[in-house]
């Protein structure tokens, strides 16, 4: 049997041309007009990014994903859930506040944005999965709901995943706030007390009020703590990581589970778009200098094999001078850019899980498209 397919083009652009028009071009050879949208709700999963971070895809590319589910006769929308931490996108009426200051709107994208959700990212159905960590995937009803779903993700690093990619985007991406507390919690964060200046910004950071400071040093209260980690991105000292012998295996296999839970039984299609590519996540309400050059944009129905196209991709890349991965390297190119990147994690472990799930090892051919 060959290997999946994921069809990749550049981001240059020749006079006359466009990323856009590239976009439409490239997923229309990947196959997306083979899927019957005809008076179907079609989802298209993507991310809004928290407000102050500008890494986010602009929504000119959700504009070319609309306008050809339209085309085929489908009813899109664009779609995300609710967040567990303290931000600008953690109840629909922020959320929605949030992505039309960051451009999203009916008139940019050509379609409507529903929360996936609900208003307090408490309305969700659960699918039964029965992997080997999760039993039934907690999924914002807006989009288990979908015909047919679409995933249009901005390929990045991230503080737990090692990377954000396609299964990153339809696992915690499409989990309620429920299906966010089951996926993350697999150990609470340490606080080394010498180099905590208890300056508080870890509790600011703690949607679940979980992170005090007494006696000048911060407390994390243990059977309150869900493991987002959003206090480890807020502390100014270092002082906070991750607990010790933790490579994210637990929650890199939940997640795998969940992003199979939510592709069963419906049409997929995904598009992955490697540039801006920071460091962290765009949930942080910041970006940081990309790690390396723009690459391209790719799409597959296989997001496994999709986000090992993107991986290999940016392995190859050289890295930006003055970027962490720059610094945290001495200049040198390292073997592992996104271990390098965001030490501890292992972005391997998707793909073992996914493998041993039957959802493929991360085999691909790769298709280039003018």
């Amino acid at each position: 049997m060959s290997p999946p397919r994921v069809y990749f083009t550049d981001m240059r652009c020749e006079p006359g041309d466009s990323p856009p028009s590239k976009l439409g071009r490239l997923i229309r050879a990947a196959g997306i007009d083979s899927i019957d949208m005809e008076k179907k709700f079609v989802a298209i999963k993507m991310h809004f990014g928290e407000y102050g971070n500008l890494a986010f895809l602009r929504p000119n590319y959700a504009r070319v994903v609309a306008d050809i589910v339209k085309e085929k006769g489908g009813m899109p929308y664009l779609t995300d859930c609710n967040t567990l931490y303290v931000g600008s996108r953690r109840n629909a009426l922020d959320h929605l506040e949030c992505a039309s200051r960051n451009g999203f709107d009916p008139t940019t994208t050509g379609c409507q944005i529903i929360i996936g959700d609900g208003l307090k990212g408490m309305d969700d159905v659960e699918i039964p999965i029965d992997g080997d960590l999760v039993k039934t995937a907690k999924i914002g009803r807006a989009i288990a709901d979908c015909d047919v779903l679409i995933t249009l993700t901005h390929f990045k690093g991230h503080a737990t995943a090692s990377i954000g990619g396609t299964i990153k985007n339809l696992a915690m991406g499409c989990a309620s706030r429920r299906g966010k507390k089951e996926l993350h919690i697999d150990g609470v964060p340490e606080v080394d007390a010498e180099k905590c200046i208890g300056c508080g910004r870890c509790v600011g950071a703690c949607g679940e009020d979980a992170v005090t400071v007494i006696d000048g040093k911060a407390v994390i209260d243990t059977t309150i703590c869900v493991g987002c980690r959003r206090c480890i991105g807020g502390c100014p000292k270092k002082a906070l990581c991750s607990v010790k012998d933790r490579d994210g295996r637990l929650v890199d296999g939940k997640m795998v589970e969940y992003a199979a839970a939510i592709t069963r039984d419906r049409p997929c299609f995904h598009v992955s778009i490697i540039c801006d590519v920071s460091p962290f996540c765009d949930c942080a309400a910041w970006n940081d200098i990309p790690i390396v050059p723009n690459v391209g944009m790719l799409a597959s129905f296989d997001p496994v094999a999709l986000d090992k196209a993107c991986i290999d991709l940016v392995q190859k890349q050289p890295i930006i001078p003055g970027s962490r991965v720059y610094i945290s390297s001495g200049g040198m190119k390292p073997d592992d850019v996104f271990g390098c990147n965001q030490p501890g994690t292992r972005w391997q472990n998707h793909f073992e899980h996914a493998a041993k799930m039957g959802m493929g090892d991360g085999s691909y051919e790769l298709v280039e498209v003018k």
